[in-house]
């Protein structure tokens, strides 16, 4: 009786070590593609990102906010002109030279308005160079091994069944934490091109005012913006980085549990830097 009191035992507390492992592994497996997948998003320009919504944001732009800025254009040329006048004492001392480079203002500022989305997208594209580049340099370091599960197995063999159930509902709420937190990031990724999106298909309108010295602040706040948005890629992959740096010092020890809320500790702090870096790339680049 014993013996097969034993054998229960036993069987029970191997379905408990290959249960441990198999959470574990699949805790490391989760962390490796998500914060992978978020390198990979982070590079991705606007226009590759979602083709579908980018067409619908570069159409409702030209045909809606396109001729609005167009009218503010017009106004912001018209205020410049009669300023100009009043500035020569009503045409009193007339010359042709500054005529001429009323014109050639007006000129750049249609031509802005008019090219708005290549610039943007210039912006863009040199930002997710940037963080190409950078991705390229931290490469596949943000994976955790995911054989060292397996090394916990001669640590788990020594418990008992009950240290077993513990460490059993303890890797499951930290598999839960972790996987709320994936959200979090993944929302934070996606929040960031939505913004970009929306930042976008407004562009014609303060492009409109750079022809105008006393107006032209909203234009190149807008353009400090653009670039904020578009570097906030790079420091979210240095936070990536700085995750993949603290990730590989994660070492197995008698001690399962602190292995694995460290993992998650790092995890927290991934989703903690991701989501500030637009406040520090907005302060880098004096955009309100």
């Amino acid at each position: 009786m014993l013996r097969v009191l034993q054998s229960i035992y036993t069987w029970v507390q191997g379905i408990l070590v290959d249960a441990v492992i198999f959470v574990y592994g699949s805790i490391f497996s989760f962390v490796n593609d998500k914060v992978a997948n978020v390198a990979g998003q982070l590079s991705t320009s606007p226009a590759d990102f979602s083709p579908g919504i980018f067409s619908m944001i570069r159409t409702l732009s030209e045909n809606v906010i396109m001729p609005i800025a167009g009218i503010i254009l017009t106004f912001v040329a018209c205020i410049e002109l009669i300023q100009m006048v009043i500035d020569h004492n009503n045409l009193a001392n007339f010359e042709t030279w500054f005529i001429w480079r009323w014109i050639i203002k007006t000129f750049i500022a249609v031509e802005l308005v008019t090219h708005v989305f290549d610039i943007t997208m210039a912006v863009f594209d040199v930002a997710d160079w940037v963080v190409a580049q950078s991705g390229s340099l931290i490469g596949g370091g943000t994976a955790i091994n995911a054989d060292l599960a397996t090394q916990f197995r001669s640590s788990l063999e020594a418990m008992n069944v009950g240290e077993l159930l513990v460490v059993l509902m303890m890797s499951l709420a930290v598999w839960i934490g972790i996987y709320i937190i994936s959200l979090i990031i993944w929302v934070t990724v996606y929040a960031r091109m939505i913004e970009i999106y929306l930042t976008i298909s407004l562009a014609p309108i303060p492009f409109s005012t750079m022809g105008n010295k006393e107006h032209s602040q909203i234009g190149w706040n807008y353009f400090r913006s653009l670039a904020a948005l578009g570097f906030q890629g790079f420091l979210m992959m240095v936070c990536i980085g700085i995750y993949a740096v603290l990730i590989q010092t994660i070492t197995i020890s008698s001690d399962i549990i602190s292995t694995i809320w460290g993992i998650m500790g790092y995890t927290v702090l991934l989703c903690f830097t991701l989501m500030k870096t637009y406040e520090v790339s907005k302060s880098v680049f004096n955009a309100r």
